[in-house]
């Protein structure tokens, strides 16, 4: 069934939209932009004209800030605008995004690259998931014993130390290190959190300075056991957007530009600018992975391999789910090998700290006996 158009949305509804941000509401995020590819996705595929299927969308839109975006696409493209342009406008879309759909605009193959683009929304999706359940319960498990550990400085040892001081000398010496924390917790804690909170404002602070990212960034790739995870992250983000980017027809220059944007680390970086340098000078881009610190040698041949038979991007699309799937499986064990660390860890802190108590108790038992 043909849908009608409607008129274009005025200017107001985007002023609107706008001021309500600025009053708090939530601004279109990732999940948005799924759902918002996914549905013109399919309204394009069954015939629907892409200024239609925007005033479709528009109206079935419940978040009145992405009506107004969607309204703002809409009205770009009435005024004679192309679709990536009208896209390039707006945040919610990255370069990567915008590229792809130019590419499909001069292809004649926006409907599949849409579908293309929510696959690897959704994959990005699926690997920020597994980190975050791979981090929680370690971080939880950490959190909770620092709590355990406070508590009973702040509310435990203190009942203990009148009674202690009859035999201070003969204390162990965790246990006179613990009441000496708790005696400044209990007298200095609002001085002792103000001085926390500003040590992590300052941390805070110095990691957003430049140089400081990118010494975190270099640690990532040359620490031991952060290298291969963070490695195998950076590969797969950087190899998905590549491999479908060429496959779609995008430049190897444009996509290597967009690709700057897609991995946050100032290495990667400098790795992407530098395969940019070697595509200029007609090297190739298999001679700019060979010169990669962090590729793996099986990537750098495959790499190779797919340049030198014409289906790099379709190369890159597939090591890149092969990683992705590789990752899932070493995070899933990292996790796993975590919990029982963290369980340790928190065992011996309060074992440490219920001993410190214990024996003190125990020597003035024997002494009253």
């Amino acid at each position: 069934m043909p849908i009608e158009l409607d008129e274009p949305v005025a200017a107001g509804a985007s002023r609107a939209a706008g001021l309500r941000l600025a009053l708090g509401e939530r601004a279109p995020g990732a999940k948005e932009r799924v759902l918002f590819t996914e549905r013109l996705a399919l309204l394009l595929e069954t015939g629907v004209p892409l200024h239609a299927a925007l005033q479709s969308l528009h109206q079935q839109s419940e978040q009145p800030a992405l009506r107004a975006l969607i309204a703002a696409i809409s009205d770009d493209i009435l005024a004679g605008e192309r679709f990536s342009g009208a896209l390039a406008r707006h945040k919610l879309f990255p370069v990567t995004y915008v590229n792809l759909v130019a590419a499909s605009e001069t292809g004649g193959f926006l409907p599949e690259v849409l579908v293309q683009l929510v696959e690897m929304d959704e994959k990005e999706e699926r690997l920020r998931s597994t980190l975050v359940s791979a981090l929680s319960y370690p971080l939880f498990l950490m959190a909770f014993s620092l709590l355990v550990v406070l508590f009973i400085l702040v509310f435990v040892f203190p009942k203990f130390a009148a009674m202690f001081d009859t035999i201070r000398d003969q204390l162990p010496l965790t246990t006179r290190v613990l009441l000496v924390v708790s005696d400044v917790l209990t007298r200095h804690g609002i001085l002792v959190g103000s001085a926390a909170a500003l040590l992590a404002g300052a941390v805070f602070l110095l990691v957003r300075r430049p140089a400081a990212g990118a010494a975190i960034d270099r640690m990532k790739l040359r620490t031991p056991l952060l290298r291969d995870v963070f490695a195998k992250i950076y590969l797969t983000r950087l190899l998905r957007v590549m491999g479908i980017s060429l496959e779609r027809g995008v430049t190897i220059l444009a996509t290597l530009e967009a690709c700057r944007a897609v991995v946050p680390n100032a290495d990667v970086r400098d790795f992407i600018l530098r395969l940019e340098a070697d595509v200029t000078e007609g090297k190739g881009i298999a001679a700019g992975f060979a010169n990669g610190a962090f590729i793996p040698v099986a990537v750098r041949q495959m790499i190779a391999t797919g340049e030198a038979t014409g289906t790099l991007g379709r190369v890159m699309t597939r090591v890149a789910d092969s990683y992705d799937r590789e990752l899932t499986r070493q995070l899933a064990r990292l996790a796993k090998l975590a919990e029982p660390v963290m369980l340790l860890v928190m065992g011996v802190m309060v074992g440490t700290l219920v001993s410190s108590l214990i024996l003190p108790i125990f020597k003035l038992s024997r002494a009253v006996h």
